[in-house]
């Protein structure tokens, strides 16, 4: 008597055999003998075929089909072609490092993991991801590889005020904890306090920045 994984090894080769299904797209499981086939065809006729291949498969005692037809019109939105095109894109895009990110996706939720330099490199990751057909939601677990640097925090954010608001940033202190940058003392105007945020989160190793910044009265 076949075990579970040599039926669902001897299953899934009769289907790649059969000339008449794209196996690309099907999954199978086995359970107590019992077949269970998801995943998507191109045709009806590729759903009849794919399970008369399972039926002759010796050691099959039942059979749950669970296809779907898809034609060739329609969004790809199987795991795999989710994972190929969010590459493609990481690939096109100037702002992601090639090969620094993996992506998983396991029914339409991308995991990303992997290590980067910027946080506008991890945002950019999550931002693509989550823009392809069929992504339900991204999980992020990219890490910076830098640490935030207090002093060099510190100066972006003086450079951008007076860059930007021709104010001075002097009232403006900044802590580090790892990768997270805590930003307290005064500024005049909530357009400073954004552009301190902005600076803060733009700096090499910074992922999160807590902003306990108050307006000078």
């Amino acid at each position: 008597m076949k075990t579970d994984s040599q039926l669902q090894r001897d299953v899934i080769a009769e289907l790649e055999w059969e000339p008449s299904v794209d196996s690309a797209d099907i999954g199978v499981a086995v359970n107590q003998g019992v077949v269970t086939l998801s995943g998507y065809v191109t045709s009806y006729a590729g759903k009849m075929a794919a399970e008369k291949a399972t039926r002759r498969v010796s050691g099959v005692r039942a059979l749950a089909e669970e296809l779907k037809v898809r034609f060739a019109s329609d969004p790809k939105t199987a795991d795999h072609e989710i994972a190929q095109r969010i590459l493609d894109m990481f690939k096109w895009s100037a702002l992601i490092p090639d090969n620094a990110i993996q992506v998983k996706v396991e029914h339409g939720w991308v995991t990303l993991s992997g290590t980067v330099d910027w946080h506008y490199q991890m945002e950019e990751a999550r931002k693509v991801a989550g823009k392809i057909n069929g992504v339900i939601g991204v999980g992020n677990l990219i890490e910076i590889r830098q640490r935030a640097n207090a002093n060099v925090v510190r100066d972006r954010i003086v450079a951008a005020i007076k860059r930007q608001a021709d104010a001075d940033a002097a009232a403006v202190t900044v802590h580090t904890d790892g990768n997270k940058v805590i930003l307290a003392g005064s500024v005049k105007g909530w357009h400073e306090r954004q552009i301190a945020e902005r600076a803060a989160l733009g700096a090499p190793g910074v992922t999160r920045v807590e902003d306990n910044i108050t307006l000078a009265a």
